[in-house]
Protein backbone atom coordinates (compact mmCIF):
# COMPACT_ATOMS: atom_id res chain seq x y z
CA UNK A 1 0.00 0.00 0.00
CA UNK A 2 1.40 3.57 -0.70
CA UNK A 3 1.62 6.20 1.51
CA UNK A 4 -0.12 8.68 1.78
CA UNK A 5 1.67 12.06 0.64
CA UNK A 6 2.08 14.57 3.55
CA UNK A 7 3.24 18.23 3.93
CA UNK A 8 4.22 20.10 7.45
CA UNK A 9 4.23 23.76 8.10
CA UNK A 10 8.34 24.42 8.33
CA UNK A 11 7.82 27.11 10.42
CA UNK A 12 5.92 25.26 13.21
CA UNK A 13 6.01 21.51 12.39
CA UNK A 14 2.45 20.88 12.36
CA UNK A 15 0.63 18.64 10.00
CA UNK A 16 -0.89 21.35 6.99
CA UNK A 17 -1.80 18.90 3.90
CA UNK A 18 -2.15 15.02 3.42
CA UNK A 19 -3.65 13.25 0.07
CA UNK A 20 -3.26 10.49 -1.85
CA UNK A 21 -0.30 9.92 -4.78
CA UNK A 22 -1.49 10.15 -8.30
CA UNK A 23 -2.12 7.72 -11.10
CA UNK A 24 0.52 9.05 -14.33
CA UNK A 25 -0.89 6.87 -16.92
CA UNK A 26 -4.76 8.12 -15.93
CA UNK A 27 -3.47 11.64 -15.95
CA UNK A 28 -1.80 11.63 -19.06
CA UNK A 29 -4.48 10.01 -21.15
CA UNK A 30 -7.24 12.65 -19.63
CA UNK A 31 -4.48 15.35 -20.54
CA UNK A 32 -4.38 13.81 -24.15
CA UNK A 33 -8.17 12.66 -24.48
CA UNK A 34 -8.85 16.95 -23.32
CA UNK A 35 -6.26 18.55 -25.53
CA UNK A 36 -7.71 18.09 -29.31
CA UNK A 37 -10.74 20.39 -27.88
CA UNK A 38 -8.81 22.67 -26.12
CA UNK A 39 -6.16 23.20 -28.99
CA UNK A 40 -9.34 24.24 -31.26
CA UNK A 41 -10.43 26.71 -29.16
CA UNK A 42 -9.52 30.18 -30.85
CA UNK A 43 -6.53 32.11 -29.38
CA UNK A 44 -9.56 34.80 -27.88
CA UNK A 45 -11.20 32.34 -25.99
CA UNK A 46 -8.18 30.73 -24.73
CA UNK A 47 -6.73 34.24 -23.82
CA UNK A 48 -9.93 35.25 -22.46
CA UNK A 49 -10.07 32.04 -19.70
CA UNK A 50 -6.78 32.53 -18.70
CA UNK A 51 -8.06 36.79 -17.89
CA UNK A 52 -10.65 35.06 -15.75
CA UNK A 53 -7.64 33.24 -14.02
CA UNK A 54 -6.38 36.26 -12.59
CA UNK A 55 -9.63 37.52 -11.56
CA UNK A 56 -10.17 34.41 -9.65
CA UNK A 57 -6.69 34.26 -8.23
CA UNK A 58 -7.49 38.28 -6.98
CA UNK A 59 -10.69 37.04 -5.10
CA UNK A 60 -8.18 33.84 -3.51
CA UNK A 61 -5.40 36.29 -2.98
CA UNK A 62 -5.73 35.93 0.73
CA UNK A 63 -5.96 32.32 1.05
CA UNK A 64 -3.13 31.52 -1.40
CA UNK A 65 -1.10 33.82 -0.02
CA UNK A 66 -1.26 32.56 3.35
CA UNK A 67 -1.24 28.78 2.02
CA UNK A 68 2.36 29.54 0.22
CA UNK A 69 3.33 31.14 3.69
CA UNK A 70 2.52 27.87 6.02
CA UNK A 71 3.70 25.53 3.06
CA UNK A 72 6.92 27.30 2.24
CA UNK A 73 8.07 28.95 5.45
CA UNK A 74 8.67 32.09 2.89
CA UNK A 75 7.78 35.43 5.10
CA UNK A 76 3.58 36.86 4.63
CA UNK A 77 5.00 39.63 2.46
CA UNK A 78 7.05 37.20 0.14
CA UNK A 79 4.27 34.81 -0.33
CA UNK A 80 1.93 38.14 -1.44
CA UNK A 81 4.76 39.42 -4.12
CA UNK A 82 4.55 35.72 -5.46
CA UNK A 83 1.05 35.68 -5.87
CA UNK A 84 1.03 38.81 -7.72
CA UNK A 85 3.57 37.32 -10.23
CA UNK A 86 1.05 34.43 -10.55
CA UNK A 87 -1.21 37.60 -11.85
CA UNK A 88 0.83 39.15 -13.50
CA UNK A 89 2.08 36.39 -15.75
CA UNK A 90 -0.84 36.48 -17.74
CA UNK A 91 -0.84 39.89 -19.71
CA UNK A 92 3.11 38.83 -20.09
CA UNK A 93 2.42 35.73 -21.69
CA UNK A 94 -0.18 37.42 -24.22
CA UNK A 95 1.87 39.86 -25.35
CA UNK A 96 4.86 37.45 -25.77
CA UNK A 97 2.38 34.92 -27.67
CA UNK A 98 1.40 37.79 -29.93
CA UNK A 99 4.89 38.83 -30.36
CA UNK A 100 7.14 35.61 -30.64
CA UNK A 101 4.73 32.89 -31.55
CA UNK A 102 2.28 34.88 -33.74
CA UNK A 103 0.79 34.13 -37.34
CA UNK A 104 2.64 36.13 -39.99
CA UNK A 105 1.48 36.51 -43.36
CA UNK A 106 4.01 36.96 -46.55
CA UNK A 107 4.13 37.23 -50.23
CA UNK A 108 5.29 34.25 -52.59
CA UNK A 109 5.39 33.32 -55.92
CA UNK A 110 2.34 33.03 -58.47
CA UNK A 111 0.63 35.47 -56.29
CA UNK A 112 0.81 32.97 -53.63
CA UNK A 113 1.12 33.61 -49.57
CA UNK A 114 3.12 32.49 -47.09
CA UNK A 115 2.09 31.68 -43.77
CA UNK A 116 3.96 30.93 -40.52
CA UNK A 117 1.97 29.62 -37.65
CA UNK A 118 2.39 27.83 -34.47
CA UNK A 119 0.77 24.40 -33.08
CA UNK A 120 1.52 23.24 -29.31
CA UNK A 121 2.98 20.05 -28.69
CA UNK A 122 0.04 18.29 -27.02
CA UNK A 123 0.30 16.80 -23.39
CA UNK A 124 3.18 19.15 -21.41
CA UNK A 125 4.13 17.67 -18.60
CA UNK A 126 5.40 20.72 -16.02
CA UNK A 127 7.41 19.49 -12.55
CA UNK A 128 7.42 22.11 -9.98
CA UNK A 129 9.76 23.25 -7.26
CA UNK A 130 9.14 24.27 -3.77
CA UNK A 131 10.62 27.61 -3.24
CA UNK A 132 8.08 29.26 -5.86
CA UNK A 133 5.43 26.02 -5.89
CA UNK A 134 3.02 28.77 -7.41
CA UNK A 135 5.08 31.65 -9.41
CA UNK A 136 7.30 28.85 -11.09
CA UNK A 137 4.85 26.33 -12.28
CA UNK A 138 2.29 28.93 -13.21
CA UNK A 139 5.16 30.29 -15.30
CA UNK A 140 5.35 27.63 -17.96
CA UNK A 141 1.36 26.68 -17.15
CA UNK A 142 -0.25 29.91 -18.10
CA UNK A 143 2.37 29.86 -21.77
CA UNK A 144 1.38 26.06 -22.29
CA UNK A 145 -2.34 26.28 -22.55
CA UNK A 146 -2.14 29.91 -24.15
CA UNK A 147 -0.56 27.88 -26.91
CA UNK A 148 -2.95 25.33 -26.54
CA UNK A 149 -1.46 22.58 -25.11
CA UNK A 150 -2.84 20.31 -22.45
CA UNK A 151 -0.90 20.19 -18.67
CA UNK A 152 -0.14 17.82 -16.15
CA UNK A 153 1.23 19.51 -13.40
CA UNK A 154 3.61 17.80 -10.34
CA UNK A 155 4.40 19.74 -8.15
CA UNK A 156 7.42 19.23 -5.98
CA UNK A 157 6.22 16.34 -3.20
CA UNK A 158 7.50 19.70 -0.43
CA UNK A 159 4.71 21.60 -1.40
CA UNK A 160 1.50 19.72 -2.56
CA UNK A 161 -1.00 22.23 -0.94
CA UNK A 162 -0.22 24.71 -3.24
CA UNK A 163 0.12 22.84 -6.53
CA UNK A 164 -3.47 21.48 -5.73
CA UNK A 165 -4.80 25.10 -4.77
CA UNK A 166 -3.00 26.22 -8.23
CA UNK A 167 -4.94 23.75 -10.47
CA UNK A 168 -8.53 24.29 -8.97
CA UNK A 169 -7.88 27.97 -9.49
CA UNK A 170 -6.98 27.48 -13.17
CA UNK A 171 -10.61 25.02 -13.24
CA UNK A 172 -12.54 27.36 -11.88
CA UNK A 173 -11.63 29.88 -14.21
CA UNK A 174 -13.15 27.88 -17.09
CA UNK A 175 -10.24 25.57 -18.22
CA UNK A 176 -11.49 22.42 -18.68
CA UNK A 177 -10.91 20.08 -15.89
CA UNK A 178 -9.14 17.29 -18.32
CA UNK A 179 -7.17 20.30 -19.82
CA UNK A 180 -4.82 20.82 -16.96
CA UNK A 181 -4.66 17.84 -14.58
CA UNK A 182 -2.98 17.64 -11.16
CA UNK A 183 0.07 14.98 -10.61
CA UNK A 184 0.56 14.02 -6.70
CA UNK A 185 3.56 12.38 -5.87
CA UNK A 186 7.79 12.26 -5.19
CA UNK A 187 10.55 11.75 -7.11
CA UNK A 188 8.93 8.16 -8.80
CA UNK A 189 5.84 9.84 -10.20
CA UNK A 190 8.21 13.13 -11.32
CA UNK A 191 10.18 10.02 -13.36
CA UNK A 192 7.46 8.31 -14.81
CA UNK A 193 5.65 11.37 -16.14
CA UNK A 194 8.84 12.45 -17.87
CA UNK A 195 9.25 9.13 -19.58
CA UNK A 196 5.71 8.53 -20.61
CA UNK A 197 4.95 8.24 -24.28
CA UNK A 198 2.12 10.58 -24.61
CA UNK A 199 3.86 13.26 -23.27
CA UNK A 200 5.12 15.65 -26.11
CA UNK A 201 7.75 17.17 -23.68
CA UNK A 202 8.94 18.47 -20.47
CA UNK A 203 9.23 22.16 -19.07
CA UNK A 204 11.20 21.64 -15.49
CA UNK A 205 12.24 23.75 -12.52
CA UNK A 206 14.37 22.41 -10.00
CA UNK A 207 17.92 21.41 -9.33
CA UNK A 208 20.72 20.66 -11.71
CA UNK A 209 21.10 16.88 -11.07
CA UNK A 210 17.47 16.21 -11.85
CA UNK A 211 17.36 18.41 -14.95
CA UNK A 212 20.69 16.49 -15.83
CA UNK A 213 19.12 13.17 -15.04
CA UNK A 214 15.97 14.23 -17.23
CA UNK A 215 18.38 15.22 -20.09
CA UNK A 216 19.79 12.24 -20.20
CA UNK A 217 16.79 10.36 -20.26
CA UNK A 218 15.01 12.48 -23.02
CA UNK A 219 18.64 12.08 -25.34
CA UNK A 220 17.17 9.49 -27.74
CA UNK A 221 13.84 11.48 -28.06
CA UNK A 222 14.46 14.25 -30.03
CA UNK A 223 11.12 14.73 -31.05
CA UNK A 224 10.07 15.81 -27.61
CA UNK A 225 10.56 19.10 -26.12
CA UNK A 226 12.73 20.41 -22.87
CA UNK A 227 12.89 22.90 -21.20
CA UNK A 228 15.01 23.13 -17.96
CA UNK A 229 15.54 25.61 -15.09
CA UNK A 230 17.98 24.39 -13.16
CA UNK A 231 20.45 26.52 -10.22
CA UNK A 232 22.86 28.43 -9.92
CA UNK A 233 26.20 29.03 -8.50
CA UNK A 234 26.04 32.97 -8.54
CA UNK A 235 28.83 35.22 -8.13
CA UNK A 236 28.13 39.36 -7.09
CA UNK A 237 30.86 41.83 -7.55
CA UNK A 238 31.58 44.74 -5.53
CA UNK A 239 34.22 46.75 -7.03
CA UNK A 240 35.15 50.54 -6.18
CA UNK A 241 32.61 52.43 -5.09
CA UNK A 242 31.92 55.18 -2.47
CA UNK A 243 28.38 53.71 -2.04
CA UNK A 244 29.45 50.95 0.10
CA UNK A 245 26.06 51.27 2.34
CA UNK A 246 24.50 50.74 -0.56
CA UNK A 247 26.89 47.86 -1.80
CA UNK A 248 26.24 46.27 1.52
CA UNK A 249 22.17 46.09 0.98
CA UNK A 250 22.24 44.52 -1.96
CA UNK A 251 24.36 41.84 -1.57
CA UNK A 252 22.07 41.22 1.64
CA UNK A 253 18.91 41.21 -0.57
CA UNK A 254 20.66 38.72 -3.48
CA UNK A 255 22.38 36.26 -0.34
CA UNK A 256 19.61 36.46 2.00
CA UNK A 257 16.09 37.16 0.04
CA UNK A 258 13.32 33.78 0.64
CA UNK A 259 16.32 32.58 2.96
CA UNK A 260 18.75 32.21 0.38
CA UNK A 261 15.99 29.84 -1.37
CA UNK A 262 16.19 31.16 -4.99
CA UNK A 263 17.90 29.93 -8.04
CA UNK A 264 19.11 33.10 -8.54
CA UNK A 265 20.24 33.98 -4.83
CA UNK A 266 24.08 35.22 -4.97
CA UNK A 267 26.36 32.43 -3.37
CA UNK A 268 29.72 34.08 -3.67
CA UNK A 269 30.70 37.64 -2.99
CA UNK A 270 33.98 38.19 -5.14
CA UNK A 271 35.35 41.85 -3.46
CA UNK A 272 38.33 43.89 -4.41
CA UNK A 273 40.81 44.04 -1.15
CA UNK A 274 41.16 47.22 -0.91
CA UNK A 275 37.45 47.95 0.11
CA UNK A 276 36.88 44.15 1.10
CA UNK A 277 36.94 44.88 5.17
CA UNK A 278 34.36 48.09 5.38
CA UNK A 279 31.84 46.25 3.19
CA UNK A 280 31.89 42.94 4.91
CA UNK A 281 31.34 44.82 7.73
CA UNK A 282 28.47 46.54 6.34
CA UNK A 283 26.85 43.44 5.16
CA UNK A 284 28.00 41.61 8.45
CA UNK A 285 25.91 43.99 10.38
CA UNK A 286 23.17 44.23 8.18
CA UNK A 287 22.82 40.41 8.10
CA UNK A 288 22.78 40.87 12.02
CA UNK A 289 19.71 43.06 12.06
CA UNK A 290 17.45 40.50 9.65
CA UNK A 291 14.51 39.09 11.40
CA UNK A 292 14.62 35.42 11.25
CA UNK A 293 10.70 33.97 12.48
CA UNK A 294 7.26 32.40 11.12
CA UNK A 295 6.02 33.77 8.46
CA UNK A 296 3.26 35.57 10.14
CA UNK A 297 5.02 37.17 13.06
CA UNK A 298 5.38 40.93 13.94
CA UNK A 299 7.64 41.91 13.83
CA UNK A 300 7.62 41.27 10.13
CA UNK A 301 10.84 38.88 9.74
CA UNK A 302 13.29 39.23 6.11
CA UNK A 303 13.81 35.50 6.78
CA UNK A 304 11.66 32.15 7.40
CA UNK A 305 12.53 28.64 8.02
CA UNK A 306 14.09 26.97 4.97
CA UNK A 307 12.12 24.18 3.64
CA UNK A 308 12.63 20.98 5.92
CA UNK A 309 14.85 19.72 8.46
CA UNK A 310 17.35 17.46 6.00
CA UNK A 311 17.71 20.61 3.88
CA UNK A 312 19.09 23.09 7.19
CA UNK A 313 20.86 19.80 8.21
CA UNK A 314 22.88 19.61 4.69
CA UNK A 315 23.23 23.33 4.88
CA UNK A 316 24.65 23.66 8.45
CA UNK A 317 27.14 20.41 7.24
CA UNK A 318 28.32 22.59 4.52
CA UNK A 319 29.16 25.49 6.52
CA UNK A 320 31.09 23.16 8.80
CA UNK A 321 33.12 21.55 5.59
CA UNK A 322 34.04 25.23 4.34
CA UNK A 323 35.02 25.99 7.80
CA UNK A 324 36.81 22.33 8.18
CA UNK A 325 38.77 23.35 5.00
CA UNK A 326 40.06 26.90 5.06
CA UNK A 327 37.45 28.94 5.52
CA UNK A 328 37.14 31.68 7.75
CA UNK A 329 33.59 32.53 9.68
CA UNK A 330 32.65 35.78 9.33
CA UNK A 331 29.18 35.11 10.66
CA UNK A 332 28.11 31.65 11.81
CA UNK A 333 25.22 29.25 10.70
CA UNK A 334 22.63 29.09 13.66
CA UNK A 335 19.69 26.72 14.25
CA UNK A 336 17.66 28.91 16.59
CA UNK A 337 15.26 26.66 17.37
CA UNK A 338 15.65 22.71 17.84
CA UNK A 339 14.25 20.53 15.86
CA UNK A 340 12.74 23.41 13.54
CA UNK A 341 14.38 24.20 9.70
CA UNK A 342 15.36 28.23 10.71
CA UNK A 343 19.10 28.90 9.88
CA UNK A 344 20.47 32.71 10.92
CA UNK A 345 22.35 33.96 7.42
CA UNK A 346 25.47 32.75 7.56
CA UNK A 347 29.10 34.80 5.79
CA UNK A 348 32.03 32.81 5.79
CA UNK A 349 35.39 33.88 3.91
CA UNK A 350 36.39 30.98 1.43
CA UNK A 351 39.52 33.29 -0.31
CA UNK A 352 41.96 30.56 1.48
CA UNK A 353 40.36 27.64 0.15
CA UNK A 354 42.38 25.71 -2.30
CA UNK A 355 39.29 24.14 -3.49
CA UNK A 356 36.21 25.64 -3.57
CA UNK A 357 33.23 23.61 -3.96
CA UNK A 358 31.04 24.27 -7.18
CA UNK A 359 27.79 23.16 -6.07
CA UNK A 360 24.46 25.31 -5.40
CA UNK A 361 24.04 25.61 -1.21
CA UNK A 362 20.31 26.40 -1.28
CA UNK A 363 19.99 28.57 1.59
CA UNK A 364 21.10 31.37 3.52
CA UNK A 365 25.28 30.92 2.79
CA UNK A 366 27.31 33.60 1.78
CA UNK A 367 30.62 32.87 0.52
CA UNK A 368 33.30 35.71 0.31
CA UNK A 369 36.19 35.81 -1.99
CA UNK A 370 38.96 38.48 -2.20
CA UNK A 371 40.81 39.75 -5.20
CA UNK A 372 42.92 42.74 -6.62
CA UNK A 373 42.74 42.60 -10.37
CA UNK A 374 39.40 43.59 -12.25
CA UNK A 375 39.90 40.67 -14.84
CA UNK A 376 41.01 37.90 -11.63
CA UNK A 377 37.26 39.01 -10.13
CA UNK A 378 35.31 37.99 -13.58
CA UNK A 379 37.82 34.62 -13.62
CA UNK A 380 36.83 33.83 -10.29
CA UNK A 381 32.84 34.50 -11.29
CA UNK A 382 33.09 32.49 -14.18
CA UNK A 383 34.92 29.58 -11.67
CA UNK A 384 31.72 27.42 -12.08
CA UNK A 385 29.90 25.06 -14.14
CA UNK A 386 26.71 27.03 -13.46
CA UNK A 387 25.66 30.20 -15.47
CA UNK A 388 22.48 31.24 -14.22
CA UNK A 389 22.60 35.36 -12.49
CA UNK A 390 25.84 37.34 -11.91
CA UNK A 391 25.73 41.57 -10.80
CA UNK A 392 28.62 43.94 -10.57
CA UNK A 393 27.93 46.55 -7.72
CA UNK A 394 30.14 49.40 -8.63
CA UNK A 395 32.78 50.14 -10.99
CA UNK A 396 33.25 52.42 -14.13
CA UNK A 397 30.99 52.00 -17.23
CA UNK A 398 33.61 50.55 -19.04
CA UNK A 399 34.54 47.76 -16.78
CA UNK A 400 30.63 47.04 -16.63
CA UNK A 401 31.02 46.53 -20.30
CA UNK A 402 34.10 44.25 -19.79
CA UNK A 403 31.69 42.07 -17.06
CA UNK A 404 29.37 41.63 -19.99
CA UNK A 405 31.13 40.79 -21.95
CA UNK A 406 33.16 38.13 -20.22
CA UNK A 407 30.64 36.63 -17.21
CA UNK A 408 29.14 33.42 -17.94
CA UNK A 409 25.40 33.99 -17.01
CA UNK A 410 21.85 34.48 -18.52
CA UNK A 411 20.84 37.23 -16.30
CA UNK A 412 23.70 39.99 -15.99
CA UNK A 413 23.25 43.11 -13.72
CA UNK A 414 24.74 46.40 -13.23
CA UNK A 415 24.20 47.73 -9.37
CA UNK A 416 21.14 45.61 -9.25
CA UNK A 417 20.62 42.65 -7.43
CA UNK A 418 21.24 38.79 -8.91
CA UNK A 419 17.37 37.91 -7.74
CA UNK A 420 14.45 39.16 -8.98
CA UNK A 421 14.35 38.68 -12.46
CA UNK A 422 11.54 40.58 -14.49
CA UNK A 423 8.85 37.95 -16.38
CA UNK A 424 8.64 40.92 -18.85
CA UNK A 425 12.16 39.56 -20.58
CA UNK A 426 13.81 36.39 -21.22
CA UNK A 427 14.92 34.60 -18.12
CA UNK A 428 17.70 32.34 -19.70
CA UNK A 429 20.90 30.48 -18.79
CA UNK A 430 23.99 28.87 -19.86
CA UNK A 431 26.81 26.19 -18.09
CA UNK A 432 24.47 23.60 -16.07
CA UNK A 433 21.82 25.95 -15.09
CA UNK A 434 19.58 25.02 -18.04
CA UNK A 435 19.97 24.15 -21.72
CA UNK A 436 19.45 27.43 -23.72
CA UNK A 437 15.65 27.09 -23.23
CA UNK A 438 15.18 30.78 -21.84
CA UNK A 439 11.37 31.22 -19.90
CA UNK A 440 9.64 34.30 -18.59
CA UNK A 441 8.91 36.45 -21.75
CA UNK A 442 10.38 33.92 -23.73
CA UNK A 443 8.28 31.26 -22.70
CA UNK A 444 6.05 31.03 -25.71
CA UNK A 445 9.08 29.70 -28.16
CA UNK A 446 9.19 26.59 -26.20
CA UNK A 447 5.30 25.82 -26.03
CA UNK A 448 4.55 26.13 -29.23
CA UNK A 449 6.63 25.03 -32.78
CA UNK A 450 6.46 27.06 -35.86
CA UNK A 451 4.51 25.54 -39.16
CA UNK A 452 5.52 27.53 -42.44
CA UNK A 453 2.75 27.09 -45.34
CA UNK A 454 2.61 27.48 -48.67
CA UNK A 455 -1.01 28.88 -49.80
CA UNK A 456 -3.05 29.51 -52.58
CA UNK A 457 -7.03 28.71 -53.61
CA UNK A 458 -6.03 27.61 -57.11
CA UNK A 459 -3.36 25.36 -58.17
CA UNK A 460 -1.35 26.96 -60.31
CA UNK A 461 2.12 25.51 -61.63
CA UNK A 462 4.41 25.49 -64.95
CA UNK A 463 7.68 23.95 -65.63
CA UNK A 464 9.87 26.33 -67.57
CA UNK A 465 12.76 23.70 -68.18
CA UNK A 466 14.40 20.25 -69.01
CA UNK A 467 10.97 19.62 -70.97
CA UNK A 468 11.57 17.71 -74.18
CA UNK A 469 9.81 19.67 -77.35
CA UNK A 470 6.53 18.71 -78.19
CA UNK A 471 6.48 16.55 -81.56
CA UNK A 472 3.65 18.06 -83.58
CA UNK A 473 3.87 15.26 -86.32
CA UNK A 474 1.92 12.91 -83.63
CA UNK A 475 -0.65 15.72 -82.94
CA UNK A 476 -3.39 15.00 -84.23
CA UNK A 477 -5.54 18.08 -86.30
Amino acid sequence: MVAPLTSHEPATGVLLWQGETGDVDAEVARARAAWPKWAAQPIAYRIETLRRFVNVVRRQEDALADLIARETGKPLWDARNEVHAVMGKVDVSVAAYSERTGQRRLEAALGARQSVRHKPHGVMAVLGPYNFPAHLPNGHIIPALLAGNAVVFKPSEKTPAVGEMLVKLYQEAGVPVDAIRLLLGGPDAGKALAAHPDVGGILFTGSAQTGIAINRQYAAQPSKILALEMGGNNPIIVWDTPEINAAATLVVQSAFMSSGQRCTAASRLIVRDGIADRLIAEIKKLADRLIVDHPHANPTPYMGPVIDNPTADGLTESFLFLMSNGGRPIKHMVRPHKGLPFLSPAIIDVTAMKERPDVELFGPLLQVIRVADFGDAIAEANNTRYGLSASLIGGSPEQYNQFWANVRAGVVNWNRPTNGASSSAPFGRTGISGNHRPSAYYAADYCAYPVVSAEIETPRASIGVGLKDIDVSVMGD
